[in-house]
């Protein structure tokens, strides 16, 4: 099944968006967008659309780093 595209002309600033990623997360990445129906660029946006971020501005999902050298652990809320 092909991935369904977005209409031509749908994009308001269509840019390229090379990234190095591991092939085995670019090609899990496009087998979600295929099980979906869309292609992976359109589910790139739809996520970055709809990511849930935290008060600071991380993904909730995202692990927490750790302090730097002689920084404290406080939050400043």
């Amino acid at each position: 099944m092909a991935a369904r595209r977005l209409p031509r002309g749908t994009r308001l600033e269509p840019v390229v968006f090379p990234l190095s990623v591991e092939k085995r997360n670019r090609d899990r990445w496009k087998e979600i967008a295929d099980l979906n129906g869309i292609s992976s660029s359109a589910m790139f946006d739809a996520m970055v659309e709809n990511i849930e971020l935290d008060l600071r501005g991380r993904p909730t999902w995202l692990p927490e780093r750790p302090p730097k050298d002689g920084e404290l652990p406080i939050d400043s809320a």
